[in-house]
């Protein structure tokens, strides 16, 4: 891969960001209360077009996003990075009836989305995963397939809906060949997210939308897209762009189109930005099921991000036991289905997540999203698209606290001098930046080579996720470090991002997952005849 660079309307969006999260963001998040949803900051956050963004940015624009935000605020990154990973699932893998009845919501700020793969007893090792997916015979047709039979295809089912990978340029699979074999195969994420984003981009010549409303079928005219031209304050189409790439989540087999019932941004939304950098993606036919199959969910949830006061939860359940990986399925479950209660839990930094219990919670096969027994591909998809981000979402923080750094070090005075002046301070300095930007552009070449459906993005990602949220750890310790005690005190900076950037060496692939998977594809390559 060459070498990596932003181009100047990447920078300048940056900046823009960064200066919206000081000055818009940051105030509603500090009204917020602490261990709780904050709605109207995911309110503000659906205002200005960030949240819709998320349907069709690629992976660099999410990191772009996300390290820009959370420089400023990272309780506004955190809150787009939530709605981003519970929704995407939807977006991706969801029926029509699924996308209309929740994107815009979530598009809008009305509907909290939540991610529940993580469990009491499978956090890193989430193929290994205990809530059950029972087979509701009382409710189930006498057609019904039986417990690890696959569901006949429903009409118009794309490939991805089938649970075969189809093949989309630009598309990577989740992993190199098929799935695991069993939980210890593969070193699978961990799915708790704690810790994503502008406004969809007018295609030339598009035509609006109504609000709400989903575009037309597959295959049918960019004017279909729901995307409307020339929304003040909206984002223009990059240039380049094609009608192929509007509103595609790159990377991700059998995306459907991101504006699937999502209305345009309104006027007085964020800045423009670059364009969505997707590459080679291409519609499919959504799946319309045939409503074959009932289940009743039971067991827990752990960890679970915007538990319990998300509206929604991309919920994976064994549907087949004993069979790895392979007896997963993804249900898209309401929060008010009868049988689903929820704890708060009370962290280190003091965001919402929460356990999750089901006690027979019904669903059905108008729930799954994708293909029964295919769950756990839903899951992979979905965090190869969102962990370099969270990598950016490292770096942001790493940035805001070298910053502060580099101006307490300049003015404070001791011993007869500038603390910059000494050379310990000053190597000290110098290595925490050489850090941070070595980190940054292995997150930003790990998003690049997802969006140009590399075929190592799986290693890329590992890698990029690792080396940003260790050297986040390392920075804003020494930050603390060099600013002494007044770092320590509630409401400082620091005391804020020390309590932050311990997390992310954890959800979605704690470090040492990270390493193994790098190890994996490694010995894959070299061991390959």
């Amino acid at each position: 891969m060459t070498a990596f660079s932003l181009d100047p309307v990447q920078t300048a969006w940056c900046a823009e960001l960064r200066a919206l999260a000081e000055e818009r963001l940051r105030p509603l998040a500090e009204k917020g209360e602490p261990g709780h949803v904050n709605r109207a900051l995911v309110a503000e956050l659906g205002r200005l077009g960030l949240l819709a963004r998320l349907f069709t940015s690629g992976a660099l624009d999410l990191c772009l996003m996300r390290e820009s935000l959370a420089r400023g605020c990272t309780e506004a990154e955190t809150a787009l990075a939530l709605q981003g990973l519970g929704a995407h699932p939807v977006h991706a893998y969801g029926t029509r009836a699924q996308r209309e009845r929740w994107l815009p919501r979530v598009a809008d700020g009305s509907a909290v989305a939540a991610f529940a793969l993580s469990e009491p007893g499978a956090g890193s090792d989430a193929a290994a995963l205990a809530l059950r997916a029972d087979r509701d015979d009382a409710r189930a047709p006498t057609s019904a397939p039986g417990p690890g039979e696959a569901a006949p295809a429903a009409r118009g089912a794309s490939p991805v809906a089938s649970g075969a990978a189809p093949v989309v340029p630009g598309a990577v699979p989740a992993a190199p060949g098929t799935l695991p074999a069993d939980p210890g195969s593969s070193p699978a994420a961990s799915g708790v997210a704690p810790g994503v984003p502008g406004t969809l981009p007018a295609h030339p010549g598009s035509s609006p939308a109504a609000p709400g409303t989903l575009p037309a079928d597959p295959g049918s005219s960019p004017a279909a897209s729901g995307v409307a031209p020339g929304v003040p304050g909206t984002l223009p189409a990059h240039p380049g762009s094609s009608p192929a790439a509007s509103g595609i989540a790159p990377g991700v087999p059998g995306a459907v189109p991101a504006a699937s019932g999502v209305a345009p941004a309104a006027s007085g939304t964020v800045p423009a930005g670059p364009g969505p950098s997707v590459v080679g993606a291409q519609e499919s036919p959504v799946a319309e099921r045939d409503g074959w199959g009932s289940w009743r969910l039971s067991g827990e949830k752990c960890w679970i991000s915007n538990a319990p006061e998300a509206d929604f939860y991309t919920v994976f359940a064994r549907t087949t036991p004993g069979a790895g990986a392979r007896g997963v399925t993804a249900f898209l479950v309401p929060a008010d289905r009868p049988g689903l209660t929820g704890t708060p839990l009370d962290m280190l930094s003091p965001h919402p997540i929460g356990a999750l219990a089901f006690d027979a919670v019904p669903v059905t096969a108008d729930d799954v999203l994708g293909e029964p027994d295919r769950g756990f591909r839903v899951a992979m998809h979905t965090l190869n698209l969102f962990r370099p981000s969270v990598g950016a979402f490292a770096v942001g923080m790493a940035e805001a606290a070298l910053a502060a750094t580099l101006t307490h070090t300049a003015g404070r005075e001791a011993f007869g001098g500038r603390l910059k002046d000494l050379q310990t301070v000053a190597h000290q300095v110098a290595e925490m930046a050489m850090r941070t930007e070595a980190a940054r552009l292995m997150v930003y070449a790990a998003a690049a080579a997802y969006d140009e459906g590399a075929p190592d993005v799986p290693r890329r990602a590992a890698m990029a996720k690792l080396l940003a949220t260790e050297t986040a750890q390392y920075v804003v310790d020494a930050a603390v470090q060099l600013h002494g005690a007044r770092a320590l005190r509630r409401g400082h900076l620091l005391e804020h991002l020390y309590r932050e950037v311990r997390a992310p060496r954890i959800y979605e692939g704690a470090s040492e997952v990270q390493r193994a998977v790098i190890a994996k594809e490694l010995y894959a390559s070299v061991e390959a005849p």
